[in-house]
C-alpha cells in the first residue's frame, strides 16, 4: 500500500462521489490546515485521506461510518469525556486483532493506547464503535475498528472482510453496500 505519494486523481474523484462531497472543495481544510495539524501532532496524515481532507472535504455527512466522517481535528460526539489525551505521534500499539473482552485481565493501559495513540478517528458507527486511520507505527495507513470489546483491522489480508486495506478501500467497501465483516 503506497501511502506517501500523491493519490491518483481518479481515487480522489471516487472518494468525492462516494462520500457525496460535491461542494467544490468549500468544506475542505486546505493544505495549510493539513500541514498545521501535522506539525502540531508530529505526524504526516496518510494518503489518500490527506488529499481528500485538504482538497475535497474535512468531514462528511455521508458515511462511512454510519454517522459520517468527522473533521480531521475532531472526535465523534459520543467519544466521551475523561479519556486520556491522544498522542498521534506515539505508534499505534497493534498489528493484529485484539479482543480484550475475551481476556480476564486485559491490560487497561494498552487498551487506552489503542484508543488514543497513533491514529485519527474517522468517525463512529454508534454504540462505542469507532473507525481509526493509523498515522504512526507499523500499521500506518490502515483503518481499524476500535470498540469497548476490542480492535480489528480492516482489509482482506486480515480475514474479516473482503475490502482493500486503507482509507480508499474502506470507503469503496462501504459504497458498494457490503457489510463490514463480510468474510467472517
Amino acid at each position: 500500500m503506497d501511502i506517501d505519494s500523491r493519490p491518483d486523481p481518479d481515487v480522489i474523484a471516487a472518494l468525492r462521489e462516494a462520500l457525496h462531497a460535491d461542494d467544490q472543495g468549500e468544506s475542505a481544510l486546505g493544505w495549510a490546515g493539513v500541514h498545521a495539524f501535522e506539525a502540531a501532532h508530529g505526524v504526516t496524515v496518510p494518503e489518500p485521506y490527506r488529499t481528500f481532507v485538504a482538497e475535497v472535504s474535512d468531514g462528511s455527512f455521508a458515511g462511512p461510518p454510519d454517522y459520517g466522517l468527522v473533521a480531521l481535528a475532531d472526535l465523534p460526539d459520543d467519544w466521551g469525556a475523561g479519556r486520556p489525551e491522544r498522542d498521534l505521534a506515539r505508534p499505534f500499539p497493534l498489528t493484529a486483532e485484539w479482543l480484550w473482552e475475551e481476556e480476564e485481565d486485559a491490560d487497561e493501559d494498552r487498551v487506552e493506547r489503542v484508543f488514543n495513540d497513533g491514529s485519527i478517528v474517522l468517525g463512529t458507527d454508534g454504540c462505542g464503535m469507532y473507525w481509526h486511520l493509523v498515522v504512526s507505527g507499523p500499521h500506518r495507513g490502515h483503518v481499524w475498528m476500535v470498540s469497548g470489546e476490542g480492535a480489528v483491522p480492516f482489509g482482506s489480508a486480515f480475514g474479516r472482510d473482503t475490502g482493500e486495506p486503507g482509507f480508499a478501500g474502506w470507503v469503496r467497501h462501504w459504497a458498494t453496500g457490503r457489510g463490514w465483516f463480510d468474510a467472517s
